[in-house]
């Protein structure tokens, strides 16, 4: 792992009290909970007892190794892994008031108000329009008009609107590998999610289309509460209002991200971060 620590730290301490990425967002209700939450890939336990809470619109970046379950935490708040056999979870997870793991739990309404970006972009061989209204379609609505306004509403938010307003027939497959990217998070959008969870959105983008995403990130956490898991830290620096250190399953520390960074609780975290392992 290649990492500027001095660098992270430096940006983080000297950073003004009115800096947005420097200042701890105000304390509000959990829009996200996990309690003792465990989950098991047949009898390998990939989650162990992760308990945090999640404020509504913060940005909350997950980090660790690779295989330490951050992608698998982020999934079950959709429970993107019911898709996997032999899957077997305990504890709590919360949206809001909603019991994600309650059994009589809509999972397709789950996914509507959990939207999901991964990590590379998987737009869909049609229509930049198309991609962006296809949850729509799924959901019952018919009207040209409200597809209309609704696709430029969210290509607006993703800022991709201006790049793509004289071609939105064309194929999304022609777009770049940064257009397909926010042209995913704006399919997310459309359909009106709380929470948008990011699985290392940038880590198949050059260093301007991850620019792009990283500002963009900034921009809707006015309007949702947004979970990005990544091994960049440097990234998780410059877009997150907390961070999550996790290992070999274990939620090992969560917290402010500039706290987190430059004075860390646990000796493991301050190592991770350091670059002494990982």
């Amino acid at each position: 792992m290649v990492t500027d620590v001095p660098t992270i730290r430096t940006r983080l301490a000297d950073a003004p009290a009115t800096d947005p990425a420097a200042t701890p967002p105000q304390a509000s209700p959990p829009h996200l909970v996990a309690r003792d939450f465990h989950l098991f890939y047949g009898s390998n336990e990939a989650l162990k007892g992760v308990s945090l809470e999640i404020p509504a619109r913060t940005v909350t970046a997950i980090i660790g190794p690779s295989g330490c379950g951050k992608s698998t935490l982020l999934r079950s708040f959709n429970r993107m892994n019911d898709l996997i056999p032999n899957v077997r979870v305990t504890g709590e997870l919360r949206i809001s008031e909603l019991n994600v793991l309650a059994r009589d739990t809509d999972v397709v309404d789950l996914r509507r108000r959990v939207g999901m970006v991964f990590q590379r972009p998987n737009p869909f061989p049609k229509s930049i329009f198309e991609n962006v209204v296809f949850g729509l379609r799924l959901l019952g609505v018919k009207d040209r008009g409200e597809l209309e306004v609704r696709a430029e509403d969210s290509l607006r938010r993703a800022a991709l609107w201006d790049e793509v307003k004289d071609r939105l027939d064309h194929s999304a497959m022609a777009l770049s590998g940064g257009q397909q990217q926010r042209l995913c998070i704006a399919r997310s959008m459309a359909i009106e999610p709380e929470v948008l969870l990011m699985d290392e959105p940038a880590s198949a983008l050059d260093p301007t289309a991850t620019a792009r995403v990283e500002e963009l990130i900034l921009e809707l956490k006015s309007r949702y509460t947004i979970v990005v898991v990544t091994h960049n830290m440097q990234q998780a620096a410059r877009v997150s209002d907390r961070t999550a250190f996790m290992m070999q399953g274990e939620l090992v520390e969560f917290g402010d991200t500039r706290q987190l960074f430059t004075s860390p609780h646990k000796k493991l975290t301050e190592d991770y971060i350091t670059g002494r392992f990982g």
